[in-house]
C-alpha cells in the first residue's frame, strides 16, 4: 500500500499513531506521489504543445532520461491519456474526456461575476458586467464603489455599441461581415461622431480604433462621453476564442487613472486575464474573418 502523506508517527500498544503535528501540517508541506505527479507534467507539456512530441522532445522539456521517461509513456499510453503516431505522442481519449468533464462544470458568467466582486473589493471602484444581446450591450452585474459614481444606468439596462467601452469591445471581437454591417447603418446616419481622447472619428478611423482595442483587448474613456469620468473594459472570452462578456471598472478622472499601463487598467486587465484562463486555459483571440 503506498501513502499519499508521509507523516510523523508515534508507537501506541504497538500500533502507529499520526502527531497533532502532523495533521495541522500545511498543504504545501506534504509529500505527495512523485511518479504521479511526473505523469502530470507529462500531459501537461503535451497539452501545451502546439504539434505531437516525439520522446527525445519530452526527454529534454522535461529533463528526464529517454528510459525512465519511456515507462510512464508506455503506462499512458495503456489506460489511453496519450496515443502514439509515428514516434510521435499527443494526447488521447482518456484526456479528452477528462477536459469534456471539466468544461460541463465551468459557468463563465459566475466566473466573472465572482472574479468582478474581488475587483471591487480590491480598487473600492464601481464595476460592470455586460453581455452581447445580439445587437449591443446588456448589463447583467453591477457594484458600486464605497463612494458610488453618478450614472444613470441599472442592471437590463442596454449600452451603446458606438459610445461605451463595453460595445466597442464587443465591437471589436465580432466577425468581420456582422462588424461592418452595423458600423456601415450606423454611419449612414450618425446621431453624432463618436470620440477617443477628444477625437472624433470618422468610418476609417472607428475601424482602426476598433482593430487597436482587440489588439490591447482593453477600451478605455477619459471624460469623453462620461464628464469628470474616466472607464477602462476588457473582455473574457470562451473555450472557442469568442467574447463571452466584459468587465468594466470606473471612477472620477481625478483619482482614476485608466491610461495604460496605470494601475487600474492593469487590474482589469488581470482580472478578464483570470477568468479567461479558468474557462479555457488560454486567452487566445479568435480569427475574426
Amino acid at each position: 500500500m503506498e501513502l499519499v502523506e508521509s507523516p510523523t508517527f508515534g508507537a501506541i500498544n504497538g500500533y502507529p499513531q499520526m502527531s497533532d503535528q502532523t495533521e495541522k501540517t500545511p498543504d504545501s508541506q506534504r509529500q505527495g506521489i512523485g511518479s504521479l505527479e511526473i505523469g502530470l507534467r507529462i500531459l501537461n507539456t503535451l497539452a501545451e504543445s502546439p504539434r505531437p512530441m516525439t520522446l527525445k522532445n519530452l526527454s529534454d522539456r522535461l529533463e528526464l532520461s529517454p528510459s525512465r521517461l519511456h515507462k510512464y509513456m508506455v503506462s499512458l499510453v495503456r489506460m489511453g491519456y496519450i496515443s502514439q503516431d509515428n514516434h510521435s505522442y499527443v494526447l488521447g481519449t482518456s484526456s479528452l474526456m477528462l477536459g469534456v468533464a471539466a468544461l460541463r462544470r465551468i459557468d463563465p458568467i459566475q466566473l466573472a461575476f465572482k472574479a468582478v466582486e474581488q475587483l471591487n473589493a480590491d480598487s473600492d471602484r464601481t464595476v460592470s458586467v455586460t453581455v452581447w444581446n445580439g445587437q449591443a450591450p446588456l448589463v447583467i452585474k453591477w457594484l458600486d464603489a464605497s463612494q458610488p459614481v453618478a450614472l444613470n444606468v441599472r442592471l437590463g439596462m442596454e449600452l451603446s455599441p458606438f459610445f461605451s467601452v463595453s460595445g466597442r469591445i464587443f465591437l471589436a471581437n465580432l466577425p468581420t461581415i456582422r462588424r461592418d454591417e452595423i458600423l456601415d447603418h450606423f454611419y449612414r446616419h450618425p446621431p453624432a461622431l463618436p470620440r477617443h481622447q477628444g477625437k472624433t472619428l470618422d468610418r476609417q478611423a472607428f475601424s482602426a480604433h476598433l482593430a487597436q482595442i482587440r489588439e490591447d483587448n482593453q477600451c478605455s474613456f477619459y471624460g469623453d462621453f462620461l464628464p469628470d469620468i474616466n472607464v477602462v473594459a476588457s473582455a473574457i472570452y470562451d473555450i472557442n476564442g469568442n467574447i463571452s462578456s466584459v468587465i468594466s471598472l470606473m471612477g472620477m478622472n481625478g483619482d482614476t487613472d485608466v491610461s495604460p499601463g496605470s494601475r487600474y487598467s492593469e487590474m482589469v486587465l488581470a482580472c478578464t486575464r483570470q477568468v479567461t484562463e479558468a474557462i479555457c486555459g488560454s486567452t487566445q483571440k479568435p480569427d475574426l474573418t
